[in-house]
C-alpha cells in the first residue's frame, strides 16, 4: 500500500519526531495538536520538548515543507494517534479523552481505503472496543472500508530518533490487511524487523514489556529497604549478585515515574483486577517509595521541620526533561508537607512550574544556605559535581543520594555526612 500524506495527532514525545520523520523520508504530513501554545511554538520555529536532535529534525522537517502543523486534522492517506493516556488518580483507571477526541477529529475526513494507527499506550481491547466504534460513525467500516492497526511505541527517551528507526516494530491490525497496511507504513523509516500481529496482542505487548520493568523495579526497592534495615550496602550486593549468568537485578532509586512504566500496569490492573494482585503489589511498593526516601531524609537530619533542603533533579530519569509523573516531585511535595522548605533544580527543566513547588533556575540557587542536599536523579552534572564546592555554598553539611551517584570517601572529605539509600549500618 501506497503512501502520499499522512496525518499524526499529538505532538509530544512521540508524535512530533514521528511526523518529523516520516517528513523526512518523503511523506507530505500534516501534525496536529490541541495545544494552541504548542502549535504557535512550532510555527514560531521553537520547540516544546527536549530531546537530543529533534530540534535538528523538525527544523529541516518544516523547512522542507513535508511537515505543516495545525490545531485540526485533514484528510490525509493514513492517521497516527499519538496522544497522551494518563490515569485518573482516585482509582487508576485509564483516562482515555484524549484518544476519544482524536478519533472523533479524524471522522469527519475518514475515506475508503485510510489507515488508521492507535500508538498511545491502551488497555487490552482499545483498539477493537474504543476507538473502531467512533470511527465507524463515519458510516465506514472497519477492517472492511478502511484500515485500522495498534502499534506501540517502543522508545527511550534520550534515544527516541535512533530507536523510531533501529528498534522492532509491532503492528497489531483488526484484519490481516490492516497489518500489512500499517507494516507498508512503516517501513518507510523502521530499519529494525516489523512483526505482523493483532490488535489486541500488540496492546498487550507494551503493556506486558513496562509492567515487567515495573516489577523488576519493585524488587529492587524493596532490597534497598531490606539493605537499609540488615546493614548492607544494597549497590553492592547487587553488584555481586548480577555476577550469576542468569541474574539482571535492576537499580532502586526514589520510585518510579514516565508516562509509561508508572502507568501502564494500572491498565493491566483495570482490565482484569482478579487477575493482577502481583501486578498492584509491584505498583504499590513503586508508588511507596518516595515516602522511604523521605523517612532516610528525615532521619539524616533529626527533623524535617523549618530545614531547608536543596533538591537536585526532578525529571523521572537522568539527562532528560521529562517531569511527568516524577518520583522526584513526589519526594519534594513529601519533604514539604513533613515542614522541609524546599528548593528544586531541575538542569533539563530550569523554568519549569510545578504547582505547590519552588523551582529555582540555577544550582547555587537551591544550595544557597541549605542544611541538606539531596540527590534524587542521576544527571550527568550532578554525579561530577565537586563535593568541596557544594560545601562552601551550603549551610549545613548533610548529603542524601537516592540514586548511588556520589562517591562517599570524596563527600566525605568535603566535611559531609552523607547518606545513601540502600545502605544500612
Amino acid at each position: 500500500m501506497k503512501f502520499q500524506k499522512l496525518c499524526v495527532l499529538g505532538l509530544g514525545y512521540i508524535g512530533l519526531p514521528t511526523a518529523s520523520t516520516f517528513a523526512t523520508n518523503g511523506l507530505e504530513v500534516v501534525g496536529v495538536d490541541v495545544n494552541e501554545a504548542v502549535i504557535a511554538t512550532l510555527k514560531s520555529g521553537g520547540l516544546h520538548i527536549h530531546e537530543p536532535g529533534l530540534r535538528t529534525l523538525v527544523s529541516g522537517a518544516i523547512q522542507s515543507g513535508m511537515l505543516r502543523v495545525a490545531a485540526q486534522p485533514e484528510p490525509a492517506d493514513a492517521f497516527i494517534i499519538a496522544v497522551p493516556t494518563p490515569f485518573y488518580e482516585d482509582d487508576k483507571r485509564a483516562d482515555m479523552r484524549a484518544v476519544t477526541s482524536a478519533a472523533e477529529a479524524i471522522t469527519p475526513h475518514l475515506q475508503k481505503g485510510n489507515l488508521v494507527i492507535l500508538e498511545s499506550t491502551s488497555p487490552p481491547r482499545t483498539t477493537v472496543d474504543l476507538l473502531a466504534p467512533i470511527l465507524e460513525k463515519s458510516g465506514l467500516k472497519a477492517g472492511v472500508d478502511f484500515h485500522l492497526a495498534y502499534s506501540p511505541e517502543r522508545v527511550l527517551p534520550g534515544q527516541i530518533l535512533r530507536e523510531l528507526i533501529e528498534n522492532a516494530r509491532v503492528v497489531g491490525g483488526i484484519t490481516s490487511e490492516s497489518a500489512q497496511a500499517g507494516y507498508d507504513l512503516y517501513a518507510t523509516f523502521v530499519r529494525g524487523n516489523i512483526i505482523k500481529t493483532n490488535s489486541t496482542t500488540a496492546e498487550m505487548v507494551k503493556l506486558m514489556e513496562n509492567t515487567t520493568r515495573d516489577v523488576n523495579i519493585a524488587i529492587a526497592n524493596e532490597f534497598s529497604r531490606l539493605a537499609d534495615r540488615f546493614g548492607v550496602d544494597v549497590w553492592e550486593a547487587i553488584s555481586l549478585a548480577n555476577l550469576h549468568p542468569r541474574i539482571n537485578i535492576l537499580r532502586p532509586g526514589p520510585g518510579v515515574g514516565g508516562h509509561c512504566i508508572s502507568v501502564d500496569p494500572w491498565f493491566l490492573v483495570e482490565a482484569a483486577p482478579d487477575l493482577t494482585p502481583f501486578i498492584r503489589t509491584a505498583r504499590e511498593v513503586n508508588d511507596a517509595q518516595p515516602q522511604f526516601v523521605v523517612d532516610l531524609v528525615k532521619r539524616a537530619l533529626g527533623s524535617l521541620e523549618g530545614k531547608k533542603i536543596a533538591a537536585l533533579g526532578l525529571a523521572y530519569k537522568p539527562d532528560v526533561d521529562d517531569l511527568r509523573e516524577s518520583p522526584a516531585v513526589e519526594v519534594v511535595h513529601l519533604l514539604q508537607d513533613a515542614g522541609a522548605s524546599v528548593k528544586a533544580f531541575e538542569p533539563f527543566a530550569p523554568n519549569a512550574k510545578l504547582p505547590n513547588l519552588t523551582t529555582v533556575p540555577a544550582l547555587n540557587e537551591a544550595l544557597e544556605d541549605a542544611d541538606a542536599v539531596i540527590l534524587l536523579v542521576a544527571h550527568s552534572q550532578f554525579k561530577s559535581l565537586d563535593a568541596t564546592e557544594i560545601s562552601e555554598i551550603m549551610n549545613g553539611y548533610v548529603a542524601v543520594d537516592v540514586v548511588n551517584g556520589w562517591n562517599v570517601s570524596v563527600w566525605k572529605n568535603a566535611g559531609f555526612d552523607i547518606l545513601r539509600l540502600g545502605v544500612g549500618g
